[in-house]
């Protein structure tokens, strides 16, 4: 059902389409139209006691909050590897998350970037190489020396057997994404209860539910992500361009935190650090979702979160301050 409260924001809607079309029929007609698509076409959460399963874990300290690796902990060892993995629960991480790609054979693989270029010997799209051309080895120092890029079985079956929550980051290819992980959550279905499918898109995350209403999904953002750069720098050199986008920019995360979390059922948020506030985690608590911050890089802001707001946080490292990530 939608949330008490939620009347607000379709008075929003339908005063701002009387003001555009001066019509009360039509403002009526639109607003009802909104509210009619999300009861038909959205899907629920999934259970409460399965959510926190996944997102707050078992067997933390009392004061403890979860902490996931960012790309497995990229910054203690080569991003998306083995190694990573071995690294975060050594380090005392309660889960990683993992970047999924596709090679061009159609393997599911562990890969942030479009290209191989930055994280292994190889060059090329990951989309054109096939399985054994991508798994070269991957630059690391001594004590990580020969290491490859995993495949998605792979990288799922060591998270199983360091009992490590998975946070699965899906860009694109939401089919392709949908039906490699429906395969891992049949052939694993601890799965379930230990990991969470989570994207930029919501596309994705709809799929995602539609594939398997059972998965825990969350929506990761970052306000003015398309107007402008993480370090706050514009994307676009023409003040005009960064004009729309920035208009566009209000409109997604308008759609964020009353529409799309709604129509997919997620569970959880990751919000990039700077938007996160005690009001904002009370925010989405009233409507069942946890806060998840991304990325925590520095002790003082990890305190932050274990002491005042006591939510779950992803960091590049577990060892150490490193350089903040967006």
């Amino acid at each position: 059902m939608l949330q008490i409260g939620d009347e607000v924001y379709f008075s929003a809607v339908f005063l701002l389409v009387l003001f555009g079309t001066r019509s009360a029929i039509g403002a009526s007609a639109v607003t009802a139209s909104i509210y009619v698509f999300i009861v038909m076409f959205r899907f629920p959460q999934v259970p409460a006691d399965q959510a926190s399963q996944v997102l707050r874990p078992t067997g933390l300290a009392s004061a403890g909050v979860p902490v996931v690796a960012h790309r497995a902990g990229g910054h203690d060892a080569p991003e998306n590897t083995i190694a990573a993995i071995r690294e975060a629960s050594r380090n005392g991480a309660t889960g990683v998350e993992l970047d999924l790609g596709f090679t061009a054979d159609g393997e599911a693989v562990l890969m942030h970037d479009e290209t191989v270029d930055r994280t292994t010997n190889g060059t090329g799209a990951v989309g054109t190489l096939r399985l054994e051309t991508l798994i070269g080895s991957v630059p690391g120092a001594n004590k990580f020396k020969g290491e490859k890029v995993p495949t998605l079985q792979e990288a799922v079956e060591e998270c199983i057997n360091h009992q490590l929550t998975i946070f699965f980051d899906v860009k694109d290819q939401p089919d392709k994404a949908a039906a490699a992980l429906g395969e891992m959550y049949h052939k694993h279905p601890v799965l379930y209860n230990s990991s969470i499918v989570c994207s930029f898109q919501p596309k994705v995350i709809y799929k995602m539910r539609q594939a398997d209403p059972g998965v825990v999904t969350a929506l990761t953002h970052r306000p003015w992500s398309l107007s402008r750069y993480g370090d706050g720098t514009p994307r676009s050199l023409s003040a005009w361009t960064n004009y729309w986008l920035g208009v566009l920019d209000v409109l997604l995360d308008w759609a964020h935190h009353h529409l799309l979390w709604n129509l997919c059922g997620v569970s959880a948020i990751l919000m990039q650090k700077d938007f996160i506030s005690l009001d904002y985690v009370q925010y989405w608590a009233e409507r069942g979702v946890e806060v998840v911050g991304w990325t925590i890089n520095t002790a003082v802001d990890k305190q932050y979160y274990q002491d005042v707001l006591k939510i779950s946080y992803i960091t590049d490292s577990l060892r150490e301050d490193c350089e903040p990530h967006y």
